[in-house]
C-alpha cells in the first residue's frame, strides 16, 4: 500500500506549520541525526517528495525552523545607544531560546548555510548594539553568542540528565556572567591585545 501524495492519512493537506513544528519535535528528541525528510514525511504520514512543496531541502528547513523558534529574539524597537540593556535583553532571549531548543542550535552549527534569516538578524542586531560600546564589536559579538550558546545547551543537556537541577540556579549564573561581560565591554574603550 502506498504512502498518500501530500496528504496525511486523514485526507486534509500538510501545512508548512505542521511541518515546522513536527520537524522541531523530531531534532529535539533524535537530535541531528533524528531529522531526517525521511523520517519528518513518515511522521506526518506523507511522502518525502511532498514535502518538497514546502521546503527547498533539509538546510531550507532548518532556516525555517530557526526564523520561527528565533523570531522573538530580535524583535525590539529600542536604538542603539551606550545602554547595555537592550544588549542584555537580546542576549537574554537568545540564551532562553538556546536552552529551550539546544538541538536546533546544534543542527545549526554542522550546517553553516542554514545560518541566515533571523539568525544572521540576531548577529547583526548584535554588531549593531555593540558598536557604540567597544572598538571591537565583532569580536564581543562572537564571545557574548559563545557564552550564550555554552550555556543554554549546558543547561539543557544538565535538564535532561539530572531530571531535578535548579534552572533557576544555572539562570542567574548566566545573568551574572553577562553582566560581567558587559562591564568589562563599557570598560574597554581599547582593543583586547593578543598574546602572539
Amino acid at each position: 500500500m502506498s504512502k498518500p501524495r501530500g496528504r496525511p492519512n486523514q485526507g486534509q493537506g500538510i501545512c508548512q506549520a505542521d511541518i515546522l513544528d513536527t520537524a522541531l519535535d523530531l531534532l529535539e528528541a533524535g537530535g541531528n541525526t533524528g531529522l531526517t525528510m525521511r523520517s519528518l514525511a513518515s511522521r506526518l504520514g506523507v511522502t518525502p517528495m511532498s514535502l518538497y512543496n514546502h521546503v527547498e531541502d533539509r538546510v531550507d528547513l532548518l532556516r525555517k525552523i530557526s526564523d520561527r523558534v528565533y523570531s522573538d529574539v530580535a524583535h525590539d524597537n529600542d536604538p542603539a545607544d551606550d545602554s547595555p540593556e537592550p544588549l542584555r535583553l537580546l542576549l537574554t532571549r537568545y540564551f532562553s531560546a538556546v536552552a529551550r531548543y539546544p538541538q536546533l542550535t546544534l543542527a545549526i552549527f554542522t550546517e553553516p548555510q542554514a545560518f541566515a534569516g533571523v539568525t544572521r538578524k540576531i548577529s547583526d542586531r548584535l554588531t549593531e548594539l555593540l558598536e557604540p560600546l567597544t572598538p571591537e564589536p565583532s569580536l564581543w559579538r562572537d564571545i557574548l553568542v559563545d557564552h550564550a550558546h555554552g550555556c543554554g545547551i549546558a543547561l539543557a543537556l544538565s535538564s535532561a540528565a539530572c531530571g531535578q537541577v535548579d534552572k533557576a540556579s544555572l539562570q542567574a549564573q548566566y545573568s551574572l556572567a553577562l553582566d560581567r561581560l558587559l562591564a568589562r565591554i563599557r570598560s574597554d574603550k581599547v582593543p583586547l591585545q593578543s598574546n602572539g
